[in-house]
């Protein structure tokens, strides 16, 4: 296994600490005490804390775009689009749940440049998740009935949540918990047309044979 770098045990620390004392009661002290770093070492790899914060969010919003912009280029259909993404979301939280913690904790105490550039990006994956929900109606797949906002925004606000009770060592994996959100909600959105087709079948849980 290769060591850590110095930044990685800083990221590291601080991930531990921000989430359980919050963002201003920790200082930079603290995580290089937490990391068995040195100062010289901290300001070498981020100007501020501020900017280390900035680092912890970045991460894991850069990790979703991708996935989903991956999801976007790599599959044709919608609905298979949407499968994807919401997996690939879900399963973000067994490697970012911290980061994901620290971010509804402390996001509003990032400098206003940061802020915003979060905030872009948020809403670009946001504009991704209504276009899929847009396009499943087009191609008449996804239920008419259903508004392209109101859907979207239910679907990031039950997948959101796990980050406040998912445990790696609880009784569902992340993988089974991601394929559970996507019945759901594959189920929710498709209309009974869709869900009869044998291709989809891989997006609904299958029922256990004795």
């Amino acid at each position: 296994m290769s060591k850590k770098t110095t930044k990685e045990r800083i990221i590291e620390s601080a991930l531990l600490l921000f989430e359980e004392n919050g963002f201003h009661a920790v200082t930079v002290d603290k995580i290089v005490q937490a990391s068995g770093t040195s100062k010289g070492g901290f300001y070498h790899n981020f100007k501020s804390k501020d900017e280390l914060l900035y680092t912890i969010h970045d991460s894991f919003i850069n990790y979703i775009l991708d996935k989903a912009q991956d999801a976007y280029e790599r599959y044709e259909l919608p609905a298979e689009r949407l499968f994807e993404t919401i997996k690939s979301f879900v399963m973000m939280f067994d490697l970012f749940r911290p980061h994901v913690t620290v971010f509804y904790q402390d996001s509003l105490y990032l400098s206003e440049d940061y802020f915003h550039t979060i905030k872009t990006k948020r809403r670009r994956y946001k504009e991704l998740m209504f276009r899929l929900i847009e396009e499943g109606k087009e191609c008449g797949e996804f239920r008419q009935e259903i508004p392209i906002p109101i859907t979207s925004m239910a679907i990031f606000g039950m997948t959101n949540w796990t980050y406040k009770w998912y445990k790696d060592t609880g009784e569902y994996s992340i993988q089974e918990i991601a394929l559970i959100y996507a019945d759901i909600i594959m189920h929710a959105v498709l209309t009974r047309e869709a869900q009869g087709k044998q291709e989809y079948q891989r997006f609904f849980l299958q029922e256990k044979k004795n």
